[in-house]
């Protein structure tokens, strides 16, 4: 009797070892299905390389994400256009004055006056909202005020 339970118990053993072998067989033929690998330790090996260039390729994108990221406070983002007429003897607003800024409130102010003896054009640096060299006149405070608000 005991030689019977102990075969039944080798038998149920071998069919819990065989159920186990084929569900492993079937994962390994999944995991290394499309690879030209013969055995686990090339795919894995291939897998722990590729993880390894993803995390050096990760590190630049972040790397490079910050120089971008730091530097797009120094592009243009604000502009303010006003047109106005300065003389009396031109009709319309032909003149105007475009504040071009940055994220800090600095960039420059064009100032371009129409006249009926042609255009002169001046530029101001503004640095932190405010001219750096020389005075602005009332326009331009409203063409910077226009851009600053942005």
């Amino acid at each position: 009797m005991f030689i019977y339970i102990l075969i039944l118990i080798l038998i149920f053993w071998l069919l819990v070892i065989t159920f186990y072998g084929l569900r492993f067989k079937k994962n390994y033929t999944t995991f290394t299905q499309g690879t030209n690998h013969k055995n686990l330790d090339e795919v894995l090996s291939s897998l722990v390389h590729e993880e390894h260039m993803i995390k050096e390729d990760i590190a630049k994108i972040r790397t490079r994400c910050d120089k971008i990221e730091k530097d797009e406070g120094y592009h243009i983002q604000k502009i303010g256009l006003l047109r106005f007429n300065p003389f009396k003897d031109t009709g319309g607003d032909q003149s105007f004055i475009l504040a071009l800024l940055d994220a800090h409130n600095s960039g420059i102010v064009i100032t371009a006056l129409y006249s009926r003896m042609g255009t002169r054009w001046f530029t101001k640096r503004i640095m932190q909202g405010k001219s750096t060299d020389h005075e602005l006149s009332d326009e331009e405070k409203k063409a910077l005020a226009m851009a600053s608000e942005k």
